[in-house]
């Protein structure tokens, strides 16, 4: 059987996206360690609690050898956009997540909505990724 372990989102720094995504949206560490024989290179990771077997990586932007220059300036121009990556957040109570995330300090580019699929939201990160926090109803939920 072939299970999700990790997703990606890019991000543009790493202690920021550490701090919004356990301070503000509730996640916890996954991983956090950094390969000296990588040139640095730091595999940080987050996941929700209660759902060890998933987890966020918050991966840094690289530069060369990895992308070159303008590679790296295309990611940063789609992440300013909210087009390079998404992750979507589910719930079973979608009002009181709203609140608890607002309270944190989350700002909210879509407010609670009532779509075909259930009732859903959206915010950004501090890199501008695209994240949606929805209640699924119906065919929708799982």
């Amino acid at each position: 059987m072939i299970k999700i372990a990790n997703t990606q989102l890019w991000v543009h720094d790493q202690e920021e996206a550490l701090a919004f995504w356990t301070d503000k949206v509730g996640m916890e560490v996954r991983a956090d360690v950094t390969l000296s024989e990588l040139g640095d290179f730091r595999w940080l990771a987050v996941g929700p609690p209660g759902q060890e077997d998933v987890s966020i990586v918050l991966m840094a932007i690289p530069g060369p050898p990895v992308m070159d220059e303008e590679t790296k300036g295309q990611v940063e121009t789609l992440m300013a956009k909210g087009f390079a990556g998404t992750v979507f957040l589910t719930t079973d109570d979608a009002q009181t997540a709203y609140d608890e995330l607002k309270d944190r300090g989350v700002e909210f580019t879509d407010p609670l909505e009532q779509r075909p699929y259930g009732i859903d939201a959206g915010f950004r990160d501090p890199s501008g990724n695209s994240i949606r926090l929805a209640q699924l109803t119906g065919d929708f939920s799982a």
